[in-house]
């Protein structure tokens, strides 16, 4: 039997005691999986990203990734190295003065080769249609440039997971075809919230909601 890369077991969380985000939620990705996380606004799908990752802890349950219990700052560490997650906001993304530093960023810190980084950040930027931008300043990009540009940085470290948080936010329709014929290419699963309908149609192969802090749909464990 395959292992999930990801399992939450009745996981819970809440951003005050009397305000819960998730109860008791159970859900699983497997190798290759495609899933869109669908749901209301604060029904809680940008919170279970950020669980993934440790970004925010569980007041109760577990977290698995790629078989192990995480639960401390430590256990993240690996986690962080190998799920690419792609904020909703750009600018929470974007800190280097360039594109180019940008995109790097985290390929130097896996301690790749700078030829390679070079390499990598050419060809990751060439893919999103955006060739020639290495220079380019990053706090004066359009909203869509920076989103894409965010995502260059975020593919650049060829994560075996990616969860992507409103990937379209600000992308014309251009830049959104160019975005699905791209994601459609690459080999890694995926946990996709969007509330545009075609684009996760069209990147996904399946979809879970979350409802009332529990994933009520297929998907959960």
């Amino acid at each position: 039997m395959t292992q999930p890369l990801i399992q939450f077991d009745q996981v819970s969380f809440s951003y005050a005691p009397d305000r819960p985000v998730l109860a008791g939620c159970s859900f699983c990705l497997e190798p290759g999986q495609r899933l869109a996380l669908l749901g209301a606004n604060g029904s809680g799908k940008t919170t279970l990203l950020h669980l993934i990752v440790g970004l925010l802890r569980p007041s109760a349950g577990r977290i698995v990734a790629f078989g192990k219990d995480r639960a401390a700052e430590a256990d993240f560490h690996e986690v962080r190295r190998r799920v690419g997650l792609l904020f909703q906001d750009a600018d929470d993304q974007l800190f280097c003065p360039t594109v180019a530093e940008d995109v790097a960023f985290g390929p130097l810190n896996l301690g790749k080769p700078r030829d390679e980084v070079r390499r990598i950040v050419s060809q990751t930027l060439e893919s999103l249609g955006l060739g020639g931008y290495e220079h380019r300043v990053t706090y004066r990009l359009s909203g869509g440039e920076k989103r894409l540009v965010a995502l260059a940085t975020v593919l650049a470290m060829q994560p075996d997971v990616l969860l992507l948080d409103e990937p379209t936010a600000g992308l014309d329709e251009a830049a959104t075809e160019r975005l699905v014929q791209v994601l459609d290419r690459l080999p890694q699963a995926m946990l996709v919230v969007s509330h545009n309908r075609a684009f996760w149609q069209a990147v996904t192969r399946g979809a879970v909601v979350l409802r009332e802090g529990r994933v009520q749909a297929s998907g959960a464990c």
